[in-house]
């Protein structure tokens, strides 16, 4: 809990943090890499550092983080705290690299506010940084012991063309570990240029097959940095190949019991919630379901007919389909965007959200409008996390 001294401070700093971090957020990259370049090169996502989403993505989150510790902290603060916890944890983040991050971040607070960073208001930041960064490191480190250890090895059993651009890549771990469905794990690569950059996947088929399975789809990079890790996995990794992963992580997973479900997904975004229907394909769930996704087309829509066989084998479940172009031979589909109005979605479901971010922010509204609690509505985002989403 923050201090009451402290409390009072950031509750009063809190607009003009807030309003500077972007600007805090580059110089404190930059000056953190130009020291540490090994961080750029084999920890952080080259791709989201060149777009600027991470700066994006750590000013959020510091800012969330001190709003709801003067506020009384809520689920939506602790959703985040476990998100990041599973992420950092799948990339094998240490605890002293917590005071690597403050050094550099501080001493950018103190460049770019100036004489307005007294030694008061300093001291009321460290005391958010350090309950932030000790919250992660807790559990961080429990993740890590569960999973024994961040990295394995992995041998490429198998490799599928889905889509012009996805590729899917099956697993077999070294070592036995079982996942829930929605979980990811971490596959690291080494480029051309030295670099060790990781990235993770959904795991997209049901853990009752014993094999891992990841569909990568190539991002559209030519080759920069955003696309730099799926283009080398599709040029490069073939049947035999044996890659680095982690273990599995990630807490967007599907909950036990009988409660009704909403499963929405755009694109790529498809990989969780199709492992998802194939657990529940797998162990003969009767539970309503309500299978949600949008597309380019259907020939864009990674993995289709294997959606389609497994929701039509679940006895209570229904798919609903939306491509921006129609294409040949989907009848069952209907043209746009997704849009919930005129379905029949289940009294009291739980719902959960995969895809681009104006994707999920749609729906989420869309079910909120519907009646669906906020608590009741979970997402997972693989770019950084810069959808807060409030009220």
């Amino acid at each position: 809990m923050l201090s009451t001294e402290s409390a009072t401070i950031v509750r009063a700093t809190l607009p003009v943090i807030g309003g500077a971090i972007e600007e805090i957020a580059t110089r404190f990259y930059a000056s953190m890499f130009a020291d540490n370049p090994d961080l750029l090169r084999d920890l952080f996502n080259r791709g989201n550092q060149a777009n600027g989403r991470q700066r994006a993505a750590l000013a959020g989150s510091i800012v969330a983080y001190a709003s709801g510790l003067v506020a009384g902290p809520g689920e939506r603060e602790d959703a985040m705290l476990g998100r990041i916890a599973h992420r950092h944890a799948s990339l094998g983040v240490t605890a002293d690299q917590y005071a690597v991050v403050h050094k550099y971040l501080f001493a950018a607070i103190a460049d770019v506010l100036g004489d307005a960073v007294t030694p008061e208001v300093a001291a009321a930041w460290d005391e958010v940084y350090w309950l932030m960064a000790g919250a992660l490191i807790g559990r961080e480190v429990e993740l890590q012991h569960d999973a024994t250890g961040p990295w394995l090895q992995a041998t490429v059993a198998g490799r599928r063309r889905q889509t012009a651009d996805a590729v899917s890549f099956t697993l077999r771990p070294s070592r036995p570990l079982s996942f829930r469905p929605g979980q990811y794990v971490s596959v690291v690569a080494v480029l051309p240029d030295g670099a060790q950059q990781i990235r993770q996947y959904s795991l997209s088929h049901a853990p009752e097959r014993g094999d891992w399975r990841i569909t990568v789809k190539r991002a559209a990079g030519n080759g920069a940095p955003e696309g730099e890790v799926s283009t080398w996995l599709h040029a490069n990794v073939r049947p035999g190949d044996v890659l680095t992963v982690s273990a599995p992580y990630g807490d967007v997973t599907l909950p036990p019991g009988d409660r009704p479900l909403v499963l929405a997904s755009a694109g790529i975004g498809i990989t969780p919630v199709l492992s998802m229907v194939d657990h529940l394909a797998a162990v003969g769930s009767t539970r309503r379901v309500v299978v949600v996704h949008g597309d380019r087309s259907p020939a864009d829509h990674a993995h289709r007919e294997e959606l389609e066989s497994l929701v039509a084998g679940l006895p209570s479940a229904t798919l609903h389909r939306w491509y921006k172009e129609p294409g040949d031979g989907v009848t069952a589909a209907r043209t746009g965007r997704v849009d919930l109005a005129g379905i029949d979605l289940p009294a009291d479901p739980v719902a959960y959200l995969c895809g681009p971010l104006p994707f999920m922010s749609a729906v989420r509204s869309q079910l909120l409008a519907r009646g669906v609690p906020e608590a009741d509505i979970h997402y997972e985002v693989f770019a950084p996390d810069t959808w807060l989403p409030r009220g």
